[in-house]
């Protein structure tokens, strides 16, 4: 496994034989319950955690974190078990208790050698998570599989390829800091709450709202044929003084009160993408992203749930609106779809796919994934805070990710991937 990065730098990743790590303890059988908000996002997410200190090198670390996996697998058995498709044609996980997929790996070299890991680099950063030879679709793939790489340094790294059905991002942070206290010790800070009954769908199902994430747009602008190009992947980092700009910018022809970080640099790179992609005026865009609905479920989902709470929510209208309103515009129409998320909306969101099946359609659609208010950063194996750690690689070409780093994480980077010439007028638009 060989793979050059843009310097020229090939990682080497020596990998030992997979092994299966069962639950410490006998768990509960049986079909475990996935509600509509996990149908909806069965993607594989593969995530990086570097770790690396003065105070204690990488000899143990193999073994300290796969005995903490068998132990947290108690608390969250349900990732010891398989994927499987239930009697009404849905995602379930079968409580086999099989056991996580495990792998020991080592690297070729130093830590710092594999570059800058906060910009997807799949071909880098796909050898540090382990991908199951021949796998041609999620149920042949176990719900969490680990890989842990030591380099030649004394750090290491801890690879992860989870699917989005088992956690939204807050769920998976919770169990890998879990992992963590495990590792250190500790009690669980917050104990999983595994239930997702409370988001059945009603019955008989009410779709009380217009549901427009479903909507599939037609590409008159031909967009999808510009992806015949090579990809690019960059990221862009916008500081408080940037961020700052774009809120006065918003607010500067009065039509707001306020505005917040996230709905300035969404419609920021929203219009940007429209412009790159030079779609016509009246092709209609839309801009998808998730809403966590934990505190806005009546009553709130409980301090733990650990399945997806998470809402996809849109906002759609023409590319010439966009790209020629005011910039305000685009932050009103964000805010609008934020609005939009109430227990009512969500509740028919899980009852409009119980009727119609359907998956958010993503045709002249950008969909933004913030990864900025989670708290990965902290995760602790008894190696402190991660030195680095981040997403290998978008889930789908649509998806642009932001990130937060830096001093007091104020910073956020915005990745994404693109055609090498789109990217170069989205390059040129990302001047304030």
């Amino acid at each position: 496994m060989e793979m050059a990065n843009e310097n020229g730098f090939q990682l080497s990743v020596k990998l030992s034989e997979p092994t299966l790590v069962f639950p410490a303890e006998e768990t509960k059988k049986g079909l475990f319950f996935l509600s509509n908000l996990d149908q909806n996002i069965a993607v594989i997410v593969r995530t990086v955690y570097c770790f690396k200190t003065a105070e204690r090198g990488n000899e143990k670390a193999v073994d300290v974190i796969k005995n903490a996996l068998k132990k947290v697998l108690v608390h969250y058995y349900p990732l010891a078990g398989r994927l499987t498709i239930s009697s009404e044609g849905k995602l379930i996980v079968d409580c086999t208790g099989e056991g996580a997929l495990f792998v020991e790996a080592e690297a070729n070299c130093s830590m710092e050698e594999i570059g800058d890991i906060t910009k997807p680099d799949p071909g880098t950063l796909g050898k540090l998570v382990y991908d199951i030879p021949g796998a041609k679709h999620i149920l042949q793939m176990p719900p969490l599989v680990a890989q842990v790489t030591k380099f030649k340094c004394g750090g290491f790294a801890l690879g992860l390829c989870m699917n989005h059905c088992m956690f939204d991002g807050i769920g998976a942070m919770e169990f890998v800091n879990s992992w963590g206290e495990v590792a250190r010790d500790l009690p669980l800070s917050i104990p999983p709450v595994l239930d997702r009954s409370i988001l059945k769908a009603r019955n008989p199902p009410k779709i009380e709202h217009l549901h427009q994430e479903f909507a599939d747009i037609e590409d008159k602008s031909n967009t999808n044929s510009l992806y015949e190009d090579e990809m690019v992947y960059r990221s862009f980092c916008f500081d408080p003084d940037r961020l700052k700009q774009l809120k006065m910018k918003a607010m500067e022809d009065g039509a707001l009160d306020t505005c917040t970080t996230f709905e300035v640099l969404s419609a920021f790179v929203w219009i940007a993408r429209t412009k790159a992609l030079k779609m016509l005026p009246d092709q209609q865009t839309k801009l998808l992203f998730a809403v966590d609905g934990r505190a806005k479920f009546n009553p709130p989902l409980p301090k733990g749930y650990c399945g997806n709470g998470i809402v996809l929510t849109n906002s759609v209208c023409q590319a010439g609106e966009l790209t020629d309103k005011p910039f305000s515009f685009a932050v009103r129409l964000i805010q609008d779809a934020i609005k939009m998320v109430t227990d009512s909306y969500m509740r028919s969101a899980i009852d409009y796919f119980e009727v119609t099946r359907a998956r958010p359609s993503l045709a002249c659609t950008l969909l933004i994934t913030t990864w900025s208010r989670l708290s990965f950063h902290t995760t602790d194996f008894g190696w402190g805070e991660p030195v680095l750690s981040g997403p290998v690689s978008l889930p789908e070409k649509e998806v642009i990710l932001f990130l937060s780093h830096g001093q007091e994480r104020r910073n956020i980077n915005v990745l994404l991937g693109l055609p090498a010439p789109v990217m170069k007028i989205f390059q040129d638009l990302m001047q304030i």
